[in-house]
């Protein structure tokens, strides 16, 4: 810490920096430590003819990764065949019907003799005996993509099994309980 004293100088009083020290009498009032400017840089030497080395810009900060929005019904892959169910709400039966032309197959599950919708159905896709997805849904339709072909949908709802043969191609199929 330096402390100011006051030197004469061709008769006129000047500011000294001097350290203080711990033994400077209680009661005087220290002065904060006066700062010198910084130097400036020293300018670029440049060589006719050479380019001038180039500063990289700064890297930009990554986007902010974002979120479906809430709603947004999620589509889903188990080996070759993705899928996507909802259409709970007239707003998510808009946005599943937009996409529908990213699938190849669609099932709607139904129960009663007005056709009310169901969600927690238990799917299994089975293919020349095979299974080659098995899913819950999440709301009454289900889009799908698979490969070209003919496929047992085996859904379970409440205990009660039903079952259909459905061909790519096919939007409209519908198992009722």
């Amino acid at each position: 810490m330096r402390s100011d004293r006051w030197q004469r100088a061709s008769g006129a009083l000047i500011p000294c920096l001097m350290a203080a020290s711990a033994a400077t009498a209680p009661g005087l009032l220290r002065a904060q430590a006066i700062s010198e400017p910084a130097a400036a840089p020293p300018p670029a030497v440049t060589t006719p003819g050479v380019a001038a080395p180039s500063v990289p810009a700064p890297t930009p900060a990554p986007a902010p990764v974002t979120a479906p929005p809430v709603n947004e019904p999620v589509i889903r892959t188990v080996g070759a065949v993705s899928y996507v169910c909802g259409g709970v709400g007239e707003d998510e039966q808009r946005r599943l019907a937009a996409r529908q032309k990213q699938f190849n197959m669609g099932v709607l599950f139904t129960q009663g003799a007005t056709g009310e919708y169901l969600a927690d159905v238990e799917v299994r896709l089975m293919r020349e005996g095979h299974e080659v997805a098995r899913f819950r849904t999440e709301g009454p339709r289900c889009l799908i993509k698979a490969p070209e072909g003919r496929y047992n949908v085996h859904a379970t709802y409440n205990g009660q099994p039903k079952s259909m043969t459905v061909g790519t191609g096919t939007y409209d199929a519908q198992l009722r309980w």
